[in-house]
């Protein structure tokens, strides 16, 4: 290295990403890489994806990224996941958990009409994904300093809107878990933090939304704008970094819409005097054609 060659903040360290083939984790992926980290990348089904951004970080950079498949509601595939993560890059313990991988269901039933299979599906992969990874992590980080593990959640958690009850409650266990967490690594060097990201760009995001709602929420953005993955990517950056050493424990918001039970009636419709009724009414109309469960972890 070059004396005035800047040294990257995670060089020498190896993050593995779930969810890491699209969306949100994708652009994590690109980031931590940039930061210098070696990095695993989590797929579930989509191999064209996750080895063409594999290619695109090993051509910008020294060998730094491979694609491996894995469910995160497996406990086998998600130690397999971890051991990969030690053969890959010289046998040494990884540093970096991101848990990105997450399914919603499009069709945005309440939860009277939600089906047994799709409150499971968002559990097995949301909460139990979660829990198992971070689970591995516990027992496999680095210990004594650098050692993070990320989890990442949904401004819904906190908006609890009509037609998310099994995305948010299966977030919401991600969040509670994580700052439990956080309380049983005392003394690791371990940092556990969850990012709670609020409108993104995402194809989980623009599943069965009309255009004029995903109009109306970004609108109703504090920046008028819906956040880009690379958005969530930099926070995500920043908690992985020795910078970001005395964060722990905490749920960090990004933008939200700040929505509370106070805009709702009791049956859960926006209230008729609540300014964002104008901006995101559209959301409890906007029920579309069952579509298949839409995941973040491809």
């Amino acid at each position: 290295m070059a004396a005035n060659e800047p040294v990257l903040p995670l060089a020498g360290r190896v993050a593995i990403v779930t969810g890491a083939s699209r969306g949100i984790g994708r652009a994590i992926a690109l980031h931590l890489a940039s930061f210098g980290a070696g990095v695993v990348l989590g797929y579930a089904s989509n191999a064209a994806q996750a080895d063409l951004l594999a290619a695109q970080i090993n051509s910008s950079h020294e060998a730094r990224a491979v694609a491996v498949r894995a469910d995160v509601s497996d406990p086998a595939d998600v130690k397999s996941l971890f051991d990969r993560a030690e053969s890959a890059f010289g046998g040494a313990a990884p540093h970096i958990l991101v848990a990105c991988a997450g399914v919603l269901d499009p069709k945005y039933p309440a939860l009277a009409d939600t089906a047994l299979e799709d409150w499971d599906a968002a559990f097995n992969v949301n909460a139990r994904g979660a829990f198992l990874c971070c689970q591995e992590a516990a027992a496999r980080l680095v210990r004594g300093g650098g050692g993070r593990i990320v989890t990442v959640s949904s401004s819904l958690v906190a908006a609890l809107l009509p037609g998310y009850a099994a995305y948010s409650a299966s977030k919401a266990a991600v969040e509670a878990m994580t700052k439990v967490l956080a309380k049983e690594l005392r003394g690791t060097g371990v940092t556990a933090n969850c990012v709670a990201p609020g409108p993104t760009a995402t194809e989980l995001f623009f599943a069965g939304k009309s255009e004029e709602t995903v109009k109306r929420i970004a609108e109703a953005s504090p920046l008028g704008r819906l956040g880009q993955p690379e958005d969530v990517a930099k926070l995500v950056g920043f908690l992985c970094t020795d910078a970001a050493e005395w964060v722990n424990g905490q749920r960090q918001d990004m933008c939200t819409l700040e929505l509370s039970s106070k805009h709702f009636t009791s049956n859960g419709t926006f209230k008729q005097s609540c300014t964002l009724k104008k901006q995101l009414s559209a959301m409890e109309a906007d029920i579309s054609a069952p579509n298949p469960p839409v995941t973040g972890a491809s």
